[in-house]
């Protein structure tokens, strides 16, 4: 992939910047989004490229810059700690965005369908669903996303790549946040996120704010096209393809039983072999899924 950089120092575009009027004359001739200096410009172009050399000890999480390492540190120093629900952050700016969840403070709003964020780059990504924009394409198959971080994950399905390894077996993830999952269910009984309702434990912070959904009532995900909401994001999407024929379906090539989510489908397609990658650590039992295990 070839870059270029691009200066334009009339332009005022601020698509991605909604909360600012400040100038950004360096654009990134990959997905056209713009910054205020050259440095971070060159920082940005290594989100297409996939350049991480700087990897944390504690996690095994790589960063393109040692700026971005430091700021990750912080997590594991607890600097930013939620006092609510003991979530650590990177910077303070974080911190105090993730605190409005617990506050119900959500000042920016959409206005189109009313639908109000807790944080400005959220409300840039949902208009991009009124607006249909994908503007980060696949140079592969043409495939196009919403956001460059779905793009960069994306990518990894063509070149195979798992960057992430686990410390204390052999397998391997295309993404960070899978093996941090990984660790947690299968090499240890950690539970550090506690409902401050009913004082159950949970391993990961989105669990538990779905969980949470269930003592508040909240359903925070709401379908255009009828009045039907939804606590999960997931269940909202397979709402959509089953009611309102939006989305794709994956389809079994040896059953041809449908499903709304990839997900689902690779766990089904386990079914018709014989792997059961996951394997107890207790006896010689094997399953096809980390659920059943």
């Amino acid at each position: 992939m070839t870059f270029e950089v691009k200066v334009e120092d009339d332009s005022k575009d601020i698509t991605e910047h909604p909360h600012d009027d400040k100038p950004r004359p360096y654009l990134c001739t990959v997905c056209d989004k713009r910054f205020t200096r050259k440095t971070d410009l060159k920082q940005h172009k290594q989100t297409h490229t996939g350049d991480k050399l700087c990897s944390c000890t504690q996690c095994e999480k790589r960063f393109a810059t040692q700026q971005s390492l430091k700021h990750h540190m912080n997590v594991h120093s607890s600097k930013y700690k939620c006092t609510e629900c003991g979530k650590c952050f990177r910077e303070k700016r974080h911190l105090t965005a993730h605190g409005r969840i617990h506050s119900v403070e959500k000042p920016f709003e959409c206005t189109v369908c009313c639908k109000r964020f807790t944080q400005s780059h959220s409300l840039v990504k949902h208009n991009r669903i009124h607006s249909g924009q994908k503007p980060f394409k696949c140079h592969e198959c043409d495939k196009a996303f919403s956001v460059s971080s779905s793009l960069t994950t994306h990518m990894r399905v063509h070149t195979g790549d798992k960057p992430y390894k686990c410390s204390l077996c052999d397998k391997s993830f295309s993404q960070s946040c899978h093996l941090q999952t990984h660790k947690r269910h299968v090499h240890s009984n950690r539970r550090p996120y506690d409902c401050r309702y009913c004082g159950k434990w949970f391993n990961s912070s989105q669990v538990l704010k779905h969980h949470v959904y269930t003592h508040t009532g909240a359903k925070p995900y709401s379908c255009r096209h009828c009045s039907d909401c939804f606590r999960q994001h997931q269940h909202l999407k397979a709402h959509l393809l089953k009611s309102h024929n939006e989305g794709t379906w994956f389809t079994c090539n040896v059953c041809e039983k449908k499903f709304s989510r990839s997900g689902d489908l690779k766990r089904h397609l386990l079914r018709h072999g014989d792997v059961k990658p996951y394997v107890c650590s207790e006896c010689p039992m094997s399953f096809c899924t980390e659920g059943e295990m």
